[in-house]
């Protein structure tokens, strides 16, 4: 019996890593070539770093990387911040009002983005928040708000509320229970809807397309189009301009995966 469960956990990992390799090839691709020098590198040595050299010093990329992490973050703040109480009300509230607007959430949620970017380009138009950076930050807010508000409110469904009332007999308010017990015990909950909000700025392209015109306002994603369209045999900095996009998610997956954890909730109840 311990023969097959080893047999067959050596199967799996080998099916894992298998899965893995194959998902990893267009990465490690990517990476090679954007180590190998381009046209524009002028430089003949088989690997470097001359590419980077080139997309830093001769074209945009630090601009464009600076709008794409500063609509990026501004989102992600927003967002969470509106999406912590909302997500507390629809879980804890019992409401007519509250069901009524999970619903309307649920609506809003199914529409693809594509269905409002025309509306709200003529809308914004009238106002000057095209080709503006807190114009494309408030479209990547609406568009993330809903599923936010969701995940915040299914993982706030896995907190008991004894904790919440525990605290009210000590004489807490409603909403020092929320931000003392309720957030304290959230931190994965708010860190998977940040990473969720990241990821729809940062790769957004569809929205930023229709809103930005001004090279000095591009984001990262229409930066490295713009540049592809100009340069489309110099594969080498394609490719670094594409390691320089792929660089910020990976930072933050590593730097906040260690802070994931669901354990500790349920030891709260032990001793009531």
């Amino acid at each position: 019996m311990t023969s097959e469960g080893t047999r067959g956990q050596w199967w799996r990992f080998t099916a894992v890593l298998l899965i893995t390799g194959i998902v990893l090839v267009p990465v490690a691709a990517v990476l090679i070539l954007s180590l190998r020098p381009g046209v524009a590198s002028g430089s003949t040595a088989a690997f470097g770093l001359a590419n980077f050299v080139h997309i830093f010093s001769d074209i945009p990329t630090l601009t464009w990387l600076a709008n794409s992490l500063g609509v990026t973050l501004a989102t992600v703040a927003v967002s969470v911040a509106v999406a912590a109480p909302a997500g507390y009300v629809l879980s804890r509230g019992r409401s007519r009002a509250v069901s009524t607007y999970s619903l309307l959430l649920f609506f809003v949620q199914s529409l693809p983005v594509i269905t409002a970017v025309i509306p709200l380009f003529i809308l914004f138009a009238r106002v000057g928040l095209v080709d503006n950076l807190v114009g494309l930050g408030i479209v990547y807010v609406g568009a993330s708000m809903s599923v936010a508000i969701w995940m915040m409110a299914a993982y706030i469904d896995s907190i008991p509320v004894a904790l919440e009332e525990a605290a009210w007999i000590d004489g807490a308010s409603l909403f020092t229970g929320f931000t003392r017990i309720v957030l304290r015990n959230s931190l994965p909950g708010l860190l998977s809807t940040a990473i969720f909000t990241f990821l729809v700025s940062w790769n957004d392209y569809l929205v930023a397309i229709v809103f930005l015109r001004s090279q000095e306002r591009f984001t990262l994603p229409i930066g490295i189009q713009s540049f592809f369209q100009q340069n489309g045999t110099d594969w080498g900095s394609v490719m670094a301009l594409a390691v320089v996009m792929l660089l910020p998610p990976v930072i933050v997956f590593a730097t906040l995966n260690k802070y994931f954890s669901v354990g500790g909730i349920g030891g709260s109840l032990g001793g009531t």
